[in-house]
């Protein structure tokens, strides 16, 4: 079975992520298994496919194995795409899920609903060894509400509302939104990619 690293300390990541690569026999491991848990990598890039591919060639080329990293955002439309990749830090390098809130809901004060449209965005690059690289993106359209919106879900999940569904990720539960949201919809796209790339007759049909 061929090993992939996943670029990332997050093992819900690891989980979510291995149930696609499993299936052409591939284990993904963490960045701890390598040596690399305390390794800082600078995201410098002005879009999430720059940013995940730097986090994923950074760590093939210190381990020489292939790599597995995703970047995600939230993109406002009046505000021309912000916060972008800068959704984790939009309110300042101490930034919180709670101040990042606050703040997107002062910068669309007064705003009509007719502007407050936005999408979530997720991009999964694949380094290999050989400079082969695979890239899948995945986003998910809606709507920023006033106020904050359930209990559930991380992040910007109580403000972004899908109107297909008349919730926020946060209300929705974890069921749903893994169904429909901009992550699943870029493993979704990582899964056909992979097939592409293996050859269908190489996916494990008994995963």
């Amino acid at each position: 079975m061929e090993k992939y690293v996943l670029a990332s300390g997050n093992k819900h990541k690891l989980e979510e992520i291995n149930k696609i690569v499993e299936k052409f026999d591939i284990e993904l491991i963490m960045m701890s298994d390598v040596g690399l848990q305390n390794l800082e990598i600078i995201e410098d890039g002005d879009t999430f496919e720059e940013n995940s591919y730097i986090k994923a060639k950074t760590v093939c080329d210190l381990t020489n194995i292939p790599t597995i990293a995703d970047d995600s955002g939230l993109m406002v439309d009046y505000l021309d795409g912000a916060p972008g990749v800068y959704s984790a830090r939009y309110s300042g390098v101490n930034a919180t899920y709670e101040s990042n809130n606050m703040k997107l809901i002062s910068a669309l004060d007064s705003v009509e609903s007719s502007e407050r449209g936005a999408k979530f965005v997720t991009v999964i690059t694949v380094v290999f060894p050989n400079g082969d690289k695979i890239v899948a993106r995945g986003e998910i359209n809606g709507m920023i509400g006033t106020e904050l919106k359930g209990e559930a879900g991380f992040g910007y999940d109580p403000l972004f509302n899908v109107k297909e569904y008349n919730l926020s990720f946060a209300e929705m539960g974890s069921e749903l939104k893994n169904e429909i949201s901009h992550r699943a919809l870029a493993l979704k796209e990582l899964k056909k990619k992979l097939k592409k790339y293996y050859g269908e007759s190489n996916e494990n049909t008994n995963n």
